[in-house]
């Protein structure tokens, strides 16, 4: 291998490793985002729940208490749905931004390569058109199926955040007229 081919490999490998760190990057940003939704849940309902005790507990009619508790369980549900449902976002555009970017680099990265490959094989004295002819069809095809699991992905988040919207609405009651 010449110092040129091995100069491209190396910028291969170097745009390589910007992409995954850019990856890893969007993931560690997501995850706080993640964490950070789940505490501000997780205090709001403490909170809450040290209130709503008290609220009981001065409450000496057990009508009013039962009311009261089925206020304090569909207000818990909202915020535990809300924040699910939150989750499914932040977790659907992560999806979407990690879709684009994979399949960035495999495009990009596969023509990169398949370039390296053919001045790779031009040197050498036997080319052989069917080998990259190979490597083209299967990096096509791993570039196709990505594509695929990844819209497949995105319906499913949509689909559990449609439902997470139909179940908090399902928990919230009618105002009686």
């Amino acid at each position: 291998m010449t110092s040129k081919q091995q100069e491209q490999f190396t910028e291969l490998q170097a745009k390589n490793m910007d992409a995954a760190m850019k990856l890893a990057q969007l993931s560690i940003e997501n995850s706080q985002k993640i964490m950070g939704l789940q505490i501000d849940t997780a205090r709001s309902l403490f909170e809450e729940g040290v209130a709503n005790s008290k609220a009981l507990a001065s409450s000496t009619d057990p009508r009013e208490a039962m009311a009261l508790r089925t206020q304090f369980a569909q207000s818990s549900t909202e915020k535990m749905l809300g924040c699910a449902r939150q989750i499914a976002e932040i977790t659907s555009s992560t999806q979407a931004e990690v879709g684009r970017m994979v399949t960035q680099q495999l495009s990009l990265g596969g023509k990169d390569m398949m370039e390296a490959f053919q001045k790779v094989f031009q040197g050498m004295p036997i080319a052989d058109s069917g080998a990259l002819g190979a490597m083209q069809t299967a990096m096509d095809t791993a570039r196709a199926a990505f594509e695929q699991v990844t819209r497949a992905s995105q319906e499913a988040f949509s689909t559990f955040s449609n439902m997470a919207e139909r179940a908090s609405s399902a928990a919230v009651p009618k105002p009686k007229k």
